[in-house]
């Protein structure tokens, strides 16, 4: 696997690499990340994996600087992944202006759910995955879906700027509890881990009401909400929302996404289920 810092130095890359897939992500990598790098692999020539950790989708008293970074573990699993090239750079190489004039502004949809309690976060991830798509000029790249919210922004920013870009969802990868991984999890306590898989435990309960027919979403969400309280948690949201725009779900719709965040000590987790009827 080829280590690049350079924006230059991947761009000479990138012109005799073929077809090439793309998994941007922050490092501290987990199984999840290695799925989307093997689905990557099945689409592409080349896989290019980046690994910066943005400053500009943290907000106010969120974790930038205690974000987990190990770039010696995460490189052996990108190694023995395949992955072709680790575009690393330094956050002067991304952002070589200390203030960042430019960004790319989301729409509504940026501030509801996760939006709502991260104001501005939507609008750095946005900005970031325009660079790297800017810089690295993939044919595909690949999300996961546990960032529903961010996989939608994604999705429309291509579409609206018509980025020649083949977006690919891949589904959550899972504990065998059900936890969803996530990078985070690695700050829960013992006891906040066997806690926590009541999150996606709660979502499954939605899914099984809304598929035999249940169409009173406020009270759905209302259960869940309660039961996670009952247990410790501090609850963001949980939403039942219509799965292609994200907008608020109406009864006979059918394709859904049930959407929650909720803080379990001192960490903050997300998940969501998707519905179809």
């Amino acid at each position: 696997m080829q280590v690049i810092r350079s924006i230059a130095e991947l761009r000479t890359w990138r012109r005799s690499a073929g077809r090439v897939a793309f998994v941007p992500t922050m490092g501290n990598l987990h199984a999840g990340h290695l799925a989307l790098v093997a689905e990557a692999r099945a689409r592409a020539d080349k896989v290019v994996v980046s690994i910066f950790v943005n400053r500009l989708q943290f907000g106010q008293g969120e974790d930038f600087d205690a974000y987990p970074r190990t770039f010696d573990a995460d490189c052996a699993k990108l190694d023995a992944a395949g992955v072709d090239v680790l575009f690393f750079p330094d956050e002067r190489e991304l952002y070589p202006r200390i203030k960042q004039d430019f960004n790319v502004e989301p729409p509504h949809i940026q501030n509801e759910l996760c939006g709502a309690f991260r104001p501005g976060h939507f609008r750095g991830v946005a900005t970031v995955v325009s660079k790297l798509f800017n810089i690295v000029q993939p044919d595909l790249a690949c999300f996961g879906k546990k960032d529903y919210q961010q996989l939608h922004v994604i999705r429309a920013m291509v579409a609206d700027l018509n980025m020649p870009i083949d977006i690919v969802p891949v589904d959550t990868g899972r504990a065998d509890d059900g936890l969803a991984l996530s990078s985070r999890n690695g700050y829960l306590t013992a006891d906040e881990r066997a806690e926590a898989p009541r999150l996606y435990r709660n979502l499954a309960a939605i899914r099984t009401a809304l598929q035999a027919g249940d169409s009173n979403y406020a009270a759905l969400e209302k259960t869940a909400c309660d039961d996670l309280a009952a247990h410790g948690w501090r609850v963001d949201y949980v939403e039942i929302r219509q799965a292609d725009s994200l907008e608020i779900a109406h009864v006979g719709e059918p394709r859904l996404v049930v959407l929650a965040a909720a803080r379990l000590g001192k960490t903050r987790l997300i998940d969501n289920i998707e519905v179809t009827r």
